[in-house]
């Protein structure tokens, strides 16, 4: 049976299985974003440790697939049955099977978030080389958003590989023209370094993060320069609305960084899938087009 031929006839069956993809995908997206984070601190302490001459400090070896997925409180190993994205938390009524203790909403929200989004991604694109990029894409963002909110760190190892993957696609045009593209990845990056540049001389504080830089790069990268302008109007407005709403609810202090990084990539994802028709809605209110 020819599947790759059967998925392009039928969009119900291409949204299905994007969403059953991302529910699962969303799974491994809680262990990337806990351990990643983890994973770069030990490297720098190596790093560290070598520079002075001193031995290494001796830990369990960990990966993104090693060890297995276990309860944090009694070290239970989890069950196949036990991962199942979000029906194994209902089932389980959010408590570890062996010691009771409560496990974290945060995991079924991201698989189910993740799964929604991917849905929301083949809805709008449809299959094709769009389809193909765009979910990656949008697995990235959720990884890079939660590691963000948790860290305030935005990893090279995620924004980097797919900078140039966009640059690729792009080459053959996906999704934009090459030098679109090309001018996209600078634009982005150098737009959000002056920005920085200039806050810091005028402040003495930072105001961002290098990692801020490199996923505006990265959107430009996949989505051309033109649409840099809507994703930072839309980052800034959701950043805006979501601080001073948490500043007025006094959860969070004056200050008390708040990480962009999020705003920046549900501003990017909603340029990627419907970017064009904002632009268009815009130029047609303000009587230009």
């Amino acid at each position: 049976m020819d599947w790759l031929g059967l998925l392009a006839q039928s969009p119900p069956l291409v949204q299905g299985a994007a969403l059953l993809l991302g529910l699962l995908v969303g799974s491994f997206l809680n262990v990337v974003a806990l351990r990643l984070p983890v994973m770069m601190e030990r490297a720098w302490q190596r790093e560290c440790a070598d520079l002075l001459g001193q031995a290494a400090p001796a830990e369990e070896p960990l990966s993104l697939t090693q060890p297995p997925s276990r309860c944090p409180h009694c070290g239970h190993a989890i069950r196949p049955w036990e991962n199942v994205p979000v029906l194994s938390w209902l089932l389980l009524r959010g408590r570890c099977s062996a010691c009771a203790q409560p496990i974290a909403v945060r995991y079924p929200v991201v698989e189910a978030a993740t799964g929604a989004l991917s849905l929301a991604v083949a809805w709008q694109l449809g299959w094709g080389w769009a389809l193909a990029g765009a979910l990656p894409l949008t697995w990235a963002l959720v990884a890079l958003t939660v590691i963000d909110f948790d860290h305030q760190l935005l990893p090279d190892q995620i924004t980097l590989p797919f900078l140039w993957l966009g640059l690729l696609l792009n080459a053959f045009g996906v999704y934009t023209d090459p030098v679109s593209a090309i001018l996209g990845a600078v634009a982005g990056y150098l737009s959000l370094w002056t920005v920085y540049q200039a806050f810091r001389r005028l402040t003495g504080k930072e105001g961002m993060g290098y990692g801020d830089f490199k996923l505006l790069a990265l959107f430009g990268a996949w989505l051309g320069w033109q649409m840099l302008p809507q994703v930072i109007l839309l980052s800034a407005l959701a950043g805006s609305i979501v601080g001073v709403g948490l500043i007025l609810l006094r959860r969070h202090g004056r200050d008390v960084p708040i990480p962009f990084g999020p705003y920046l990539a549900a501003a990017g994802w909603v340029a990627l899938l419907w970017g064009a028709q904002i632009n268009a809605a815009y130029l047609q209110f303000a009587g230009i087009g």
